[in-house]
């Protein structure tokens, strides 16, 4: 599990912590911060005598050096790897296979000469799909007779629309044979037609294997990404598409299929045909009282341009006065908090990015490219996302339960910090833990706690910690020496259940490698924030009861009980999967699409990954 140091106020009042974060106090060093938590107030009473088995008698080591557990890193991205296709295999092939005369193309068969020295470069995938399907049909899809057929216009006409799909139509171009050619030279244009057939399938095969599963690896790009690949049957597409009187149809559905998407393709359409914003402020400014930037006159711009009455009469004469003025100024404070008070944003006088974002809205440019984001990543999740659902988007900080078109719970999240990112990937719920233990993870007991343990080991004792070793045997936190331990510690470490409990009075589980789960947290205040990144990459809800009590299919009053009788689990008895998302565009249920900022900058790294995509196709178009 993934979870902060800092939402676990254990020797001070729940509320003085709480204050403290709130209010923004300068982080503490490793040893202050713990000499907060655990040196003096309300400690856990000591262990009695008796209570632990005796303690086995350590080895002396000599120490060793302090060490790190690292978070998952972003890669560069490294694009599929293209081949020529090997046409002499398929010549090869043809030949060697026996069919009836009616069933094989005589004509195909014929033309496979003037692949000779025909550079088609492919995805290594894709070049052995188009291998295996014309071995074993040996036939043109394309063609009829002399000429490309309806079916190959009706594909065409698709390819080039991927656009409207957020997909470059460069990387499904094909050359169409002219009409018109020269009757008395049949083997230049059945070497001309063959071409067009191979390049034809593969461009289409590679349009397939991007609208069904993306043209991105999103594992490529980081370890916080983890999807399975969509398996493709290559030659099954290409059989499809020769039986088929319908490619454009055939071609369409393996996009994603869901409202969501379809929204996002509206949005994108009505970005390109709309006007870019009149007025461009800088996204990331951030401006405290008193501070200064050129930014600043366009923001008061904005907000006297769209002045109602009642902020006019307020607000109007220093907006008039203080327009143009680039200092932060104490008189102009006010105006900054109405407005984000009005906008349902915290009222602390500060500009940052959520405050631009609600005066100044998103670069057109900027728009369209986090819907082109959004939608490739769409193509990483399933086309029927499920009913019910749960729907958890990192950038906008909300947790929302979906059932049957309906969002019937919507709530606040805090998400991991920049330095413990929260991961991108898909699940299934599976129970809800009640008055939980808190299992440290590895990753917070070698880098947060080690440091502390090795010039104080019992203060896990102090604190109430339960410490145990790989025979699950309770061993005091003072009778190790935990000196002599870097990045592998072999015991375990969890909190028992409590008011100060980490993870609150429950938790939801749906079992990954990230360690990643949704929980309550007694650390209420950070839900007041706009920007909400603080944990250790796990989901704190705002409301975990009503989250319980929808994925349970029961109600509050069921969790309240349930929370009375101490620490149990309830499994979820219902398929509901789980989307651990980040979309900086998303849309509503309303099909309104909303912009969110890019807390992890992941949006640069999926358009890094598209470069280097569209770079490495180029020379095969």
């Amino acid at each position: 599990m993934k979870f902060s140091l800092l939402s676990r106020p254990i020797s001070l009042p729940l509320a003085a912590l709480a204050a403290t974060v709130a209010l923004g106090a300068p982080q503490a060093g490793a040893q202050n911060f713990f000499d907060i938590l655990f040196g003096g107030g309300n400690r856990a009473p000591r262990q009695q005598q008796g209570e632990f088995p005796p303690a086995p008698v350590q080895k002396k080591r000599a120490p060793v050096a302090a060490a790190k557990i690292s978070a998952p890193s972003y890669y560069t991205y490294k694009t599929d790897a293209m081949v020529t296709v090997d046409f002499a295999k398929l010549i090869a092939g043809t030949q060697s296979v026996s069919l009836e005369p009616s069933l094989a193309g005589t004509a195909f068969r014929e033309a496979l000469a003037g692949l000779d020295a025909f550079d088609l470069v492919a995805e290594k995938d894709i070049a052995k799909g188009l291998l295996d399907y014309y071995t074993a049909n040996p036939d043109f899809i394309w063609v009829t007779g002399q000429t490309a057929n309806s079916r190959a216009e009706d594909a065409i006409r698709t390819l080039s629309d991927a656009a409207s799909h957020g997909l470059m139509p460069a990387d499904y171009a094909v050359s169409v044979p002219p009409a018109a050619y020269a009757l008395d030279d049949t083997v230049g244009r059945m070497k001309t037609l063959i071409r067009f057939e191979m390049a034809m399938s593969a461009r289409v095969l590679r349009y397939v294997h991007d609208a069904q599963g993306g043209r991105i690896d999103p594992n490529r790009i980081s370890g916080y990404y983890d999807f399975a690949a969509k398996p493709l049957d290559m030659a099954g597409v290409l059989k499809s598409l020769s039986q088929s009187n319908d490619a454009r149809s055939l071609l369409e559905a393996f996009h994603p299929q869901n409202p969501e998407y379809k929204a996002l393709r509206v949005e994108l359409e009505a970005l390109k045909a709309s006007e870019e914003n009149d007025i461009v402020v800088d996204a990331k400014l951030l401006l405290k009282p008193g501070e200064t930037s050129p930014e600043l006159p366009k923001l008061l711009h904005l907000i006297a341009r769209d002045l109602d009455d009642e902020m006019g009469g307020e607000f109007g004469e220093t907006l008039a006065r203080l327009g143009n003025s680039e200092t932060y100024s104490p008189e102009l404070v006010p105006v900054i908090q109405a407005v984000q008070k009005r906008a349902g944003l915290k009222a602390d006088g500060v500009v940052g990015p959520r405050t631009v974002a609600t005066l100044a809205g998103t670069s057109k440019a900027d728009r369209l490219d986090k819907v082109v984001v959004a939608l490739e990543q769409l193509r990483w999740l399933p086309s029927d996302l499920g009913s019910p659902r749960v729907f958890i988007n990192q950038p906008a900080y909300t947790a929302s339960y979906i059932d049957g078109g309906t969002e019937k719970l919507k709530m606040r999240t805090v998400i991991g910090k920049t330095t413990n990112q929260t991961s991108f990937f898909q699940d299934e719920i599976e129970q809800v833990d009640y008055n939980p233990y808190w299992g440290v993870p590895q990753s917070i007991i070698v880098n947060e706690m080690l440091p502390r343990l090795r010039n104080d080991p019992s203060y896990l004792d102090r604190a109430g910690y339960e410490v145990t070793d790989s025979r699950g045997q309770r061993i005091p936190s003072s009778a190790i020496n935990w000196g002599q331990y870097g990045s592998k510690v072999p015991y375990s470490v969890r909190q028992a259940p409590s008011e100060a409990n980490a993870l609150g009075e429950l938790k939801i589980l749906f079992p990954n490698k990230h360690a990643i789960y949704m929980h309550d947290t007694p650390q209420k205040a950070l839900f007041d924030r706009d920007s909400r990144a603080f944990s250790h990459g796990c989901i704190r809800l705002a409301d975990p009861r009503g989250m319980a009590a929808a994925v349970l299919g029961t109600d509050v009053d069921h969790i309240a009980a349930k929370l009375k009788q101490g620490h149990s689990f309830e499994k979820v008895t219902r398929k509901i999967p789980v989307y651990v998302a980040y979309f900086t565009a998303w849309p509503d249920l309303d099909g309104k699409v909303e912009y969110f900022g890019d807390v992890y900058d992941r949006d640069a790294k999926m358009k890094d990954a598209m470069i280097r995509t569209d770079a490495a196709r180029a020379p095969s178009i």
